[in-house]
This record gives structure tokens, sequence and C-alpha cells, in this order.
């Protein structure tokens, strides 16, 4: 015979808790109580995490339009590729610290000293290229250790870093690639 589960609250807070929660707490949008984390320490490292990535953006774009020679046409079209792949990161990063209540920081000034990448504008491809994969192991490291922040804290966050992390390794093979 099956258990009725309908009155089963052993881990669930009861409906009208909830509801009465989600009314009081209206202006708080997808903040809920129930998050663990300082909201205002993971926006500040999502907020560096989006400053990484607008670096990125620009650097992959500098050296989309600057790269020379004559191979360097399909490289340049894979920085391309590349910038505007770190440029969908920055989107989702600064969605979810709008979701935890901060404000996104883009303002230029001071974006490279919030960045864990630099920018670094290249005179060859070659050099290009390990300037790109150099940013890229940099991404690796810090989206590895931010998951492990979120962990189960946060599991939206958590989530999406997963997703951007499985992206920046894969930048990371094909500039590897390129160097062979």
């Amino acid at each position: 015979m099956a258990k009725d589960y309908t009155n089963d609250s052993s881990f669930l807070t009861d409906v009208k808790t909830l509801r009465a929660r989600a009314r009081k707490q209206i202006e708080d949008g997808a903040l809920t109580p129930g998050y663990e984390l300082d909201p205002d320490q993971a926006i500040h490292l999502l907020n560096t995490a989006l400053a990484t990535e607008l670096v990125c953006v620009l650097r992959y774009r500098q050296h989309a339009v600057t790269a020379s020679g004559i191979h360097s046409e399909p490289i340049a079209a894979e920085f391309l590729v590349h910038s505007n792949e770190e440029l969908a990161h920055a989107d989702l990063l600064a969605k979810r610290i709008v979701q935890l209540g901060g404000t996104p920081q883009m303002d230029p000034a001071g974006l490279s000293e919030r960045s864990h990448a630099e920018y670094v504008a290249c005179d060859s491809i070659d050099k290009m290229i390990r300037e790109n994969l150099i940013a890229e192991r940099i991404a690796i490291e810090s989206y590895r250790e931010m998951i492990r922040f979120f962990g189960d804290k946060d599991s939206t966050t958590r989530a999406m870093l997963e997703g951007i992390l499985a992206m920046e390794e894969a930048h990371a093979d094909e500039l590897a690639d390129l160097l062979e």
C-alpha cells in the first residue's frame, strides 16, 4: 500500500508559512530567507567574475581585429567567437547579480583592477594565443574556487558557474590546439 504524502511536511516548510513569507517579502525578488550566503559577498565575487569576463571580451576583440599574417583569418575568427561567448558569460553574471539584489559593476574605470585576467595587446598571433590561454587558465581556476564557495548554499549560481567553467575549459583546449 502506498503511503499518503499529502500531509507530509518532514522536510518542507508548511505551505501557510511559505505563502505568508512570500507575501511579506515580495520586494526581495528571488532572494529568500533560505539563501544561506552573505548576498553582499556573493555579489562581490560575481562582480569580480563579471570584470574578468569584460576584460576578456575586450582582449579577444582587440586580438580579432589586429591579428595579421597568412594564417590569421581563421584564428581571428576564433577570437571573435570567444569574445562573443565571454560576453554571454558577462550577461549571465550580470543578471544573477541583479537577482541577488546587487548592481553589476560595468564601469570601465577600474575594470582591469577588478578583473582576475589582464588585458594584454600583442603584436603576433602566437603571443595573442598564449595571452588568451593564460587568461582562460586563470578563469578556470577562479571559477573552480567560486563553485566551491557557492557549493550547496546557492545551487543556482553554482550551476551557472559550472556552465561557464565548461565553456572556459573548451576555450583553453581550443587555444592549446592552436599552439601546436
